[in-house]
Protein backbone atom coordinates (compact mmCIF):
# COMPACT_ATOMS: atom_id res chain seq x y z
CA UNK A 1 0.00 0.00 0.00
CA UNK A 2 2.91 2.37 0.84
CA UNK A 3 4.38 1.41 -2.06
CA UNK A 4 1.23 2.11 -4.14
CA UNK A 5 0.83 5.71 -2.97
CA UNK A 6 4.82 6.67 -2.80
CA UNK A 7 3.78 6.06 -6.86
CA UNK A 8 0.75 8.04 -7.34
CA UNK A 9 2.51 10.86 -5.04
CA UNK A 10 5.47 10.82 -7.63
CA UNK A 11 2.97 10.58 -10.40
CA UNK A 12 1.10 13.56 -9.30
CA UNK A 13 4.28 15.37 -8.66
CA UNK A 14 5.64 15.29 -11.80
CA UNK A 15 2.08 16.39 -13.52
CA UNK A 16 2.22 19.50 -11.25
CA UNK A 17 5.48 19.97 -12.73
CA UNK A 18 5.03 19.50 -15.76
CA UNK A 19 2.04 21.64 -15.99
CA UNK A 20 2.74 24.67 -13.90
CA UNK A 21 1.90 28.03 -15.07
CA UNK A 22 3.23 30.04 -12.31
CA UNK A 23 5.92 30.38 -9.85
CA UNK A 24 6.07 32.26 -6.03
CA UNK A 25 2.29 33.00 -6.48
CA UNK A 26 -0.15 32.02 -3.15
CA UNK A 27 -2.88 30.76 -3.25
CA UNK A 28 -6.32 30.21 -1.48
CA UNK A 29 -8.75 27.16 -1.52
CA UNK A 30 -11.45 26.86 0.40
CA UNK A 31 -12.14 22.98 1.57
CA UNK A 32 -14.60 21.32 3.87
CA UNK A 33 -13.59 20.11 6.81
CA UNK A 34 -16.20 16.90 7.13
CA UNK A 35 -14.57 13.46 8.32
CA UNK A 36 -10.75 13.64 6.67
CA UNK A 37 -11.67 16.46 4.04
CA UNK A 38 -9.50 19.21 5.30
CA UNK A 39 -6.39 17.02 6.15
CA UNK A 40 -6.86 15.19 2.68
CA UNK A 41 -7.36 18.98 1.09
CA UNK A 42 -3.85 20.66 2.60
CA UNK A 43 -2.09 17.48 1.93
CA UNK A 44 -3.41 17.65 -2.12
CA UNK A 45 -2.46 21.25 -2.04
CA UNK A 46 1.05 20.75 -0.44
CA UNK A 47 2.25 18.42 -2.73
CA UNK A 48 1.26 20.94 -5.88
CA UNK A 49 2.97 23.41 -3.95
CA UNK A 50 5.89 21.79 -3.21
CA UNK A 51 5.65 21.01 -6.90
CA UNK A 52 5.44 24.42 -8.36
CA UNK A 53 7.02 26.48 -6.20
CA UNK A 54 3.53 28.08 -4.98
CA UNK A 55 2.04 28.37 -1.84
CA UNK A 56 -1.49 27.34 -0.72
CA UNK A 57 -3.52 28.50 1.89
CA UNK A 58 -6.34 26.38 3.22
CA UNK A 59 -9.35 28.29 4.38
CA UNK A 60 -11.92 25.82 6.46
CA UNK A 61 -14.85 26.46 5.43
CA UNK A 62 -18.52 25.40 7.76
CA UNK A 63 -19.79 21.79 7.83
CA UNK A 64 -23.19 22.40 6.89
CA UNK A 65 -23.26 22.91 3.52
CA UNK A 66 -26.31 25.69 3.84
CA UNK A 67 -24.02 27.88 6.33
CA UNK A 68 -20.82 27.40 3.59
CA UNK A 69 -22.86 28.34 0.83
CA UNK A 70 -23.83 31.06 2.30
CA UNK A 71 -20.82 32.08 3.06
CA UNK A 72 -19.77 31.78 -0.50
CA UNK A 73 -22.28 34.01 -1.58
CA UNK A 74 -21.02 36.87 0.94
CA UNK A 75 -17.65 36.62 -0.22
CA UNK A 76 -18.88 36.15 -4.39
CA UNK A 77 -20.87 39.00 -4.35
CA UNK A 78 -18.63 41.30 -3.12
CA UNK A 79 -16.01 40.15 -5.74
CA UNK A 80 -14.09 39.36 -3.09
CA UNK A 81 -9.99 38.01 -4.23
CA UNK A 82 -9.56 36.48 -1.03
CA UNK A 83 -10.72 32.97 -1.70
CA UNK A 84 -8.97 31.61 -5.33
CA UNK A 85 -10.52 28.02 -5.53
CA UNK A 86 -13.92 27.41 -4.01
CA UNK A 87 -15.05 23.26 -2.91
CA UNK A 88 -18.97 23.55 -4.44
CA UNK A 89 -21.58 21.37 -4.27
CA UNK A 90 -22.48 19.67 -6.88
CA UNK A 91 -26.02 21.31 -6.79
CA UNK A 92 -24.44 24.90 -6.99
CA UNK A 93 -23.03 25.25 -10.53
CA UNK A 94 -26.45 27.06 -11.99
CA UNK A 95 -26.79 28.77 -8.25
CA UNK A 96 -23.04 30.07 -9.22
CA UNK A 97 -21.93 30.15 -12.45
CA UNK A 98 -21.39 33.66 -13.00
CA UNK A 99 -18.76 34.18 -10.50
CA UNK A 100 -16.31 31.47 -11.54
CA UNK A 101 -14.20 30.88 -14.86
CA UNK A 102 -14.99 28.88 -17.61
CA UNK A 103 -12.29 25.92 -17.47
CA UNK A 104 -13.38 24.63 -21.13
CA UNK A 105 -10.35 25.14 -23.20
CA UNK A 106 -7.78 25.42 -20.05
CA UNK A 107 -8.41 21.63 -18.95
CA UNK A 108 -7.45 19.19 -21.44
CA UNK A 109 -10.61 17.65 -23.08
CA UNK A 110 -9.39 14.49 -22.26
CA UNK A 111 -9.06 14.86 -18.21
CA UNK A 112 -12.68 16.59 -18.86
CA UNK A 113 -13.98 13.17 -21.04
CA UNK A 114 -12.31 11.00 -18.07
CA UNK A 115 -15.10 11.86 -15.86
CA UNK A 116 -18.70 10.71 -15.57
CA UNK A 117 -20.33 12.29 -17.87
CA UNK A 118 -23.99 13.68 -15.76
CA UNK A 119 -21.19 14.95 -13.33
CA UNK A 120 -19.63 16.84 -16.50
CA UNK A 121 -23.26 17.96 -17.29
CA UNK A 122 -24.02 19.37 -13.86
CA UNK A 123 -20.67 21.67 -13.56
CA UNK A 124 -21.43 22.92 -17.15
CA UNK A 125 -24.01 26.07 -17.28
CA UNK A 126 -24.70 27.37 -20.69
CA UNK A 127 -22.08 25.89 -22.23
CA UNK A 128 -19.50 27.00 -19.82
CA UNK A 129 -17.77 24.83 -17.51
CA UNK A 130 -17.36 26.34 -14.03
CA UNK A 131 -15.75 23.60 -12.14
CA UNK A 132 -14.35 19.99 -11.95
CA UNK A 133 -15.38 17.21 -10.43
CA UNK A 134 -13.33 16.17 -7.28
CA UNK A 135 -15.33 13.23 -5.73
CA UNK A 136 -18.68 11.98 -6.31
CA UNK A 137 -21.03 10.56 -3.55
CA UNK A 138 -24.19 8.69 -2.81
CA UNK A 139 -25.83 8.02 0.22
CA UNK A 140 -24.81 4.54 1.39
CA UNK A 141 -26.64 2.13 3.92
CA UNK A 142 -23.79 0.84 6.97
CA UNK A 143 -24.90 -2.01 9.14
CA UNK A 144 -23.35 -3.82 11.72
CA UNK A 145 -22.07 -7.31 10.26
CA UNK A 146 -21.68 -8.92 14.11
CA UNK A 147 -24.74 -8.06 15.11
CA UNK A 148 -26.68 -9.19 12.02
CA UNK A 149 -25.03 -12.52 12.52
CA UNK A 150 -25.87 -12.10 16.19
CA UNK A 151 -29.04 -11.63 15.62
CA UNK A 152 -29.89 -14.39 12.84
CA UNK A 153 -29.80 -12.08 9.70
CA UNK A 154 -27.89 -13.22 7.15
CA UNK A 155 -28.17 -9.90 4.82
CA UNK A 156 -28.24 -6.09 4.71
CA UNK A 157 -32.32 -5.41 5.09
CA UNK A 158 -33.49 -4.83 1.32
CA UNK A 159 -36.79 -2.69 2.16
CA UNK A 160 -37.12 -0.03 5.04
CA UNK A 161 -39.66 -2.20 6.17
CA UNK A 162 -37.16 -4.91 6.80
CA UNK A 163 -34.83 -2.60 8.38
CA UNK A 164 -37.16 -1.15 10.91
CA UNK A 165 -38.12 -4.80 11.95
CA UNK A 166 -34.38 -5.79 12.12
CA UNK A 167 -33.48 -2.46 14.04
CA UNK A 168 -35.80 -2.80 16.37
CA UNK A 169 -34.91 -6.60 17.13
CA UNK A 170 -31.08 -5.81 17.76
CA UNK A 171 -32.10 -2.68 19.61
CA UNK A 172 -33.85 -4.37 22.08
CA UNK A 173 -31.18 -7.14 22.17
CA UNK A 174 -28.67 -4.58 22.84
CA UNK A 175 -30.22 -2.03 24.75
CA UNK A 176 -30.33 -4.38 28.45
CA UNK A 177 -26.91 -3.78 28.47
CA UNK A 178 -25.89 -0.51 26.60
CA UNK A 179 -28.37 2.25 27.19
CA UNK A 180 -27.40 4.58 24.23
CA UNK A 181 -27.67 1.86 21.44
CA UNK A 182 -30.27 2.43 19.31
CA UNK A 183 -30.85 0.99 15.76
CA UNK A 184 -30.99 3.57 13.14
CA UNK A 185 -29.41 7.06 12.89
CA UNK A 186 -29.10 9.25 9.73
CA UNK A 187 -29.61 13.09 9.34
CA UNK A 188 -32.57 14.45 10.20
CA UNK A 189 -31.22 18.19 11.08
CA UNK A 190 -33.24 20.76 8.82
CA UNK A 191 -30.63 21.55 6.71
CA UNK A 192 -29.37 20.25 2.65
CA UNK A 193 -28.22 16.84 4.68
CA UNK A 194 -31.76 15.86 5.03
CA UNK A 195 -32.96 17.12 1.38
CA UNK A 196 -30.68 14.35 0.39
CA UNK A 197 -32.02 11.69 2.71
CA UNK A 198 -35.67 12.14 2.57
CA UNK A 199 -34.76 12.09 -1.62
CA UNK A 200 -33.89 9.14 -1.07
CA UNK A 201 -37.16 8.03 0.92
CA UNK A 202 -39.26 9.53 -1.71
CA UNK A 203 -37.73 8.35 -4.43
CA UNK A 204 -37.74 5.10 -3.32
CA UNK A 205 -41.07 4.51 -2.58
CA UNK A 206 -41.69 5.62 -6.21
CA UNK A 207 -42.56 9.16 -5.37
CA UNK A 208 -40.75 10.97 -7.51
CA UNK A 209 -38.02 13.55 -7.47
CA UNK A 210 -39.83 16.57 -5.75
CA UNK A 211 -39.49 18.72 -9.37
CA UNK A 212 -39.14 16.69 -12.48
CA UNK A 213 -36.48 17.38 -14.97
CA UNK A 214 -39.27 19.66 -17.03
CA UNK A 215 -39.78 21.82 -14.14
CA UNK A 216 -43.00 20.63 -13.17
CA UNK A 217 -43.73 20.01 -9.30
CA UNK A 218 -44.74 16.20 -8.68
CA UNK A 219 -44.15 15.69 -4.82
CA UNK A 220 -47.92 16.12 -3.87
CA UNK A 221 -48.48 12.37 -4.31
CA UNK A 222 -49.55 9.17 -2.05
CA UNK A 223 -46.03 7.58 -2.31
CA UNK A 224 -44.22 10.87 -1.38
CA UNK A 225 -46.72 11.32 1.83
CA UNK A 226 -46.17 7.41 2.60
CA UNK A 227 -41.85 7.81 2.83
CA UNK A 228 -42.75 10.72 5.12
CA UNK A 229 -44.91 9.08 7.37
CA UNK A 230 -42.28 6.02 7.62
CA UNK A 231 -39.24 8.02 8.19
CA UNK A 232 -41.54 9.71 11.16
CA UNK A 233 -42.34 6.02 12.43
CA UNK A 234 -38.63 5.30 12.99
CA UNK A 235 -38.13 8.06 15.32
CA UNK A 236 -38.44 7.59 18.91
CA UNK A 237 -38.45 3.58 18.20
CA UNK A 238 -35.70 2.58 15.84
CA UNK A 239 -34.34 5.98 16.07
CA UNK A 240 -33.26 8.44 18.84
CA UNK A 241 -35.87 11.52 19.43
CA UNK A 242 -32.25 13.63 18.82
CA UNK A 243 -31.68 12.08 15.68
CA UNK A 244 -34.26 14.96 13.95
CA UNK A 245 -30.60 17.49 15.30
CA UNK A 246 -28.43 14.67 14.10
CA UNK A 247 -26.05 16.13 10.40
CA UNK A 248 -23.76 13.75 8.99
CA UNK A 249 -20.91 13.42 11.71
CA UNK A 250 -23.20 13.34 14.67
CA UNK A 251 -24.71 10.12 12.47
CA UNK A 252 -21.33 8.48 11.91
CA UNK A 253 -20.07 8.93 15.95
CA UNK A 254 -23.01 7.59 16.78
CA UNK A 255 -22.07 4.42 14.96
CA UNK A 256 -18.45 4.59 15.21
CA UNK A 257 -19.08 4.24 19.09
CA UNK A 258 -20.78 0.77 18.45
CA UNK A 259 -24.21 2.55 19.40
CA UNK A 260 -26.09 2.00 16.06
CA UNK A 261 -27.01 -1.11 14.69
CA UNK A 262 -27.60 0.96 11.25
CA UNK A 263 -26.57 4.09 9.30
CA UNK A 264 -27.36 5.95 6.22
CA UNK A 265 -23.92 8.49 5.30
CA UNK A 266 -21.97 9.08 2.89
CA UNK A 267 -18.93 7.57 1.46
CA UNK A 268 -16.67 8.95 3.37
CA UNK A 269 -17.41 7.01 6.64
CA UNK A 270 -15.77 3.51 5.71
CA UNK A 271 -12.63 4.71 5.67
CA UNK A 272 -13.26 6.79 9.56
CA UNK A 273 -14.65 3.39 10.33
CA UNK A 274 -11.70 1.51 9.70
CA UNK A 275 -9.56 3.43 11.35
CA UNK A 276 -7.57 2.36 14.51
CA UNK A 277 -9.98 3.99 16.71
CA UNK A 278 -13.14 2.63 15.46
CA UNK A 279 -14.98 0.89 17.88
CA UNK A 280 -16.92 -0.97 14.89
CA UNK A 281 -13.58 -1.61 13.01
CA UNK A 282 -13.61 -4.63 10.76
CA UNK A 283 -17.52 -5.67 11.74
CA UNK A 284 -18.81 -2.72 9.18
CA UNK A 285 -21.11 -3.56 5.94
CA UNK A 286 -21.96 -1.94 3.36
CA UNK A 287 -24.95 -1.91 0.91
CA UNK A 288 -27.18 -0.13 -1.04
CA UNK A 289 -30.43 1.71 0.73
CA UNK A 290 -33.47 -0.14 1.13
CA UNK A 291 -36.03 0.26 -0.86
CA UNK A 292 -39.74 1.80 -0.28
CA UNK A 293 -41.60 -2.03 -0.62
CA UNK A 294 -42.19 -4.51 -3.41
CA UNK A 295 -43.14 -1.85 -5.69
CA UNK A 296 -40.03 0.76 -4.72
CA UNK A 297 -36.79 0.87 -6.02
CA UNK A 298 -33.14 1.49 -3.82
CA UNK A 299 -32.73 5.09 -4.46
CA UNK A 300 -29.67 7.45 -3.59
CA UNK A 301 -28.95 11.00 -3.89
CA UNK A 302 -26.15 12.06 -5.88
CA UNK A 303 -23.58 14.09 -4.07
CA UNK A 304 -20.33 15.11 -4.25
CA UNK A 305 -18.00 18.11 -4.50
CA UNK A 306 -16.13 20.49 -7.41
CA UNK A 307 -13.47 22.87 -7.68
CA UNK A 308 -13.73 25.84 -9.46
CA UNK A 309 -11.69 28.95 -9.54
CA UNK A 310 -13.07 32.05 -8.74
CA UNK A 311 -13.66 34.93 -11.55
CA UNK A 312 -11.78 37.40 -9.14
CA UNK A 313 -8.88 35.75 -8.66
CA UNK A 314 -6.12 37.57 -9.40
CA UNK A 315 -3.97 34.38 -9.94
CA UNK A 316 -6.14 32.78 -12.40
CA UNK A 317 -3.55 30.79 -14.04
CA UNK A 318 -1.81 29.36 -10.98
CA UNK A 319 -5.22 28.60 -9.62
CA UNK A 320 -6.38 27.09 -12.96
CA UNK A 321 -3.52 24.33 -12.58
CA UNK A 322 -4.30 23.88 -8.66
CA UNK A 323 -7.71 22.72 -10.27
CA UNK A 324 -5.85 20.60 -13.11
CA UNK A 325 -3.55 19.22 -10.33
CA UNK A 326 -5.88 18.15 -7.66
CA UNK A 327 -8.73 16.69 -10.07
CA UNK A 328 -5.95 14.05 -11.72
CA UNK A 329 -6.84 10.55 -11.40
CA UNK A 330 -3.21 10.51 -9.46
CA UNK A 331 -4.87 12.69 -6.94
CA UNK A 332 -8.52 10.78 -6.87
CA UNK A 333 -6.54 8.12 -5.71
CA UNK A 334 -4.90 9.33 -2.68
CA UNK A 335 -7.91 10.36 -2.07
CA UNK A 336 -9.68 7.21 -2.27
CA UNK A 337 -7.35 4.60 -0.44
CA UNK A 338 -6.47 6.99 2.26
CA UNK A 339 -9.99 8.85 2.81
CA UNK A 340 -12.68 6.89 1.11
CA UNK A 341 -13.90 9.35 -1.19
CA UNK A 342 -15.07 8.22 -4.47
CA UNK A 343 -13.66 9.38 -7.85
CA UNK A 344 -15.02 10.87 -10.48
CA UNK A 345 -12.67 9.41 -13.12
CA UNK A 346 -14.68 6.34 -14.24
CA UNK A 347 -10.77 4.08 -14.48
CA UNK A 348 -9.95 4.43 -10.75
CA UNK A 349 -13.23 1.99 -9.68
CA UNK A 350 -11.59 -1.02 -11.56
CA UNK A 351 -8.07 -0.01 -9.86
CA UNK A 352 -7.10 -2.73 -7.53
CA UNK A 353 -5.31 -0.85 -5.31
CA UNK A 354 -8.84 1.76 -4.81
CA UNK A 355 -10.70 -1.90 -4.63
CA UNK A 356 -8.49 -3.36 -1.91
CA UNK A 357 -9.09 -0.16 0.38
CA UNK A 358 -13.04 0.59 -0.51
CA UNK A 359 -14.16 -3.24 -1.27
CA UNK A 360 -17.85 -1.57 -2.03
CA UNK A 361 -16.69 0.52 -4.81
CA UNK A 362 -16.66 -2.27 -7.23
CA UNK A 363 -20.03 -4.04 -5.51
CA UNK A 364 -22.11 -0.50 -5.51
CA UNK A 365 -20.66 0.74 -9.01
CA UNK A 366 -24.34 1.22 -10.41
CA UNK A 367 -25.39 2.86 -6.80
CA UNK A 368 -22.95 5.52 -7.17
CA UNK A 369 -23.45 5.95 -11.01
CA UNK A 370 -27.32 6.16 -11.27
CA UNK A 371 -27.74 7.83 -8.14
CA UNK A 372 -30.92 10.09 -7.95
CA UNK A 373 -30.13 14.17 -8.86
CA UNK A 374 -31.59 17.11 -6.45
CA UNK A 375 -33.73 18.81 -8.89
CA UNK A 376 -30.91 21.66 -9.39
CA UNK A 377 -30.57 21.50 -12.71
CA UNK A 378 -34.71 22.67 -13.34
CA UNK A 379 -34.94 24.85 -10.86
CA UNK A 380 -31.67 26.98 -11.55
CA UNK A 381 -31.31 29.68 -9.22
CA UNK A 382 -34.23 29.26 -7.18
CA UNK A 383 -32.55 25.79 -5.95
CA UNK A 384 -31.68 26.64 -2.65
CA UNK A 385 -35.44 28.17 -1.84
CA UNK A 386 -36.38 25.17 -3.58
CA UNK A 387 -34.69 22.54 -0.85
CA UNK A 388 -34.98 24.39 2.09
CA UNK A 389 -38.92 24.74 2.01
CA UNK A 390 -38.76 20.38 1.08
CA UNK A 391 -36.52 20.14 3.95
CA UNK A 392 -38.69 22.02 5.96
CA UNK A 393 -41.57 20.25 5.63
CA UNK A 394 -39.93 16.89 5.69
CA UNK A 395 -38.91 18.12 9.27
CA UNK A 396 -41.81 19.40 10.08
CA UNK A 397 -43.27 15.41 9.92
CA UNK A 398 -39.97 13.67 11.62
CA UNK A 399 -41.05 16.42 14.78
CA UNK A 400 -44.65 15.24 14.85
CA UNK A 401 -46.48 18.78 13.31
CA UNK A 402 -47.97 17.51 10.64
CA UNK A 403 -48.46 14.06 8.40
CA UNK A 404 -47.19 13.37 5.69
CA UNK A 405 -50.47 13.91 3.23
CA UNK A 406 -50.55 17.67 4.81
CA UNK A 407 -46.85 17.80 4.23
CA UNK A 408 -46.79 17.21 0.66
CA UNK A 409 -49.98 19.24 0.11
CA UNK A 410 -48.43 22.01 1.89
CA UNK A 411 -44.93 22.10 0.06
CA UNK A 412 -46.41 21.77 -3.16
CA UNK A 413 -48.09 25.64 -2.45
CA UNK A 414 -44.86 26.26 -0.90
CA UNK A 415 -42.86 25.52 -4.18
CA UNK A 416 -45.46 26.73 -6.68
CA UNK A 417 -44.73 29.99 -4.56
CA UNK A 418 -41.09 30.09 -4.86
CA UNK A 419 -41.70 29.17 -8.93
CA UNK A 420 -43.70 31.77 -9.92
CA UNK A 421 -43.76 32.60 -13.37
CA UNK A 422 -40.95 30.28 -13.83
CA UNK A 423 -37.49 28.81 -12.39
Amino acid sequence: MKKALAFVTLTASLIATSNAHAAGVTLTLACGAVGQELELCKAGADRWAKATGNTVKVFESPNLTNDRLGLYQQQLAAKSSDIDVYQLDVVWPGLLAQHFVDLKGKIPQASIDANFKPIIDADTVNGKLVAMPWFTDAGVLYYRTDLLKKYGYSKAPATWAELATMAAKIQAGEQPSNKAFTGFVFQGKDYEGLTCDALEWVNGFGGGSIIDSTGKITINNANAAKALDTAASWVKKIAPAGVTTYAEEDARGIFQSGNAAFMRNWPYAWALGQSADSKVKGNIGVAALPKGGAAGKPSATLGGWQLGVSMYSKNQAAAIDLVKYLVSPAEQKIRAITGGYNPTVASLYKDKDVLKANPFFGSLYDVFTNAVARPSGPTKGKYNQVSQAFSGSVHDVLTGKMNGTQAVAQLATNLARIKGSGW
